[in-house]
């Protein structure tokens, strides 16, 4: 069957493609968290990464490309970085931005490493409180305990001071990738899959 915006022959949609890659990914002791952070999102990573580190210690390559998105779903992540016994390491591409900021500091900083072209975002939490005036104060206060750990964490992966932190997180604040390496972030920019183990 020929396309029809062209004489080349079409290759006909295979279901099972998005499967086959991402067993192949798995084989490779790759995991890839892209998009949205949710929680099913994160259901998924962390069963990989469960599944790979009780396969062999060997080193486990996560690759990160996410706007962010529940927090929480990004502390399990970052916290089962920290549980598994392989070490892992993060790779950022495209953007790396709040909740995905959050996981990707789950990784020692020199196994946290970033590709030319990404950008990272920092910020504090938002939220979308709303129902009875006590229910909003309660929400509000949880809001705040967020953003205290938040710029701790921060803090403490990158080695900048927890009150430069507090105030850089007030805003949302952008970093390319060499003013993220500055910044703490990430240890280098690498641009190919070799320089990965140096």
């Amino acid at each position: 069957m020929l396309s029809p915006d062209t004489d080349t022959p079409s290759r006909p949609a295979n279901p099972h493609d998005g499967a086959f890659l991402e067993e192949k990914a798995f084989r490779a002791r790759t995991v890839l968290v892209f998009g949205t952070i949710t929680d099913a999102l994160a259901s998924e990573t962390v069963r990989k990464l469960l599944a790979l580190d009780a396969e062999s210690s060997a080193p486990i390559t996560m690759i990160v490309s996410s706007p962010g998105g529940h927090l929480e779903s990004g502390d399990a992540i970052h916290d089962v970085v920290r549980f598994v016994a392989s070490p892992v390491h993060m790779v950022g591409t495209g953007w790396v931005g709040s909740a995905a900021t959050h996981l990707y500091l789950g990784a020692a900083r020199e196994r946290r490493v970033c590709l030319p072209q990404t950008r990272f975002l920092i910020h504090q939490p938002s939220g979308g409180a709303g129902g009875a005036a006590s229910d909003m104060a309660i929400q509000a206060q949880e809001i705040l305990k967020a953003r205290e750990r938040i710029a701790e964490v921060i803090a403490r992966e990158t080695g900048q001071p927890i009150e430069r932190v507090r105030q850089d997180i007030e805003r949302d604040l952008w970093m390319p990738a060499q003013e993220a390496v500055a910044y703490g972030l990430a240890s280098r920019v690498i641009r190919r899959r070799e320089e990965l183990w140096r």
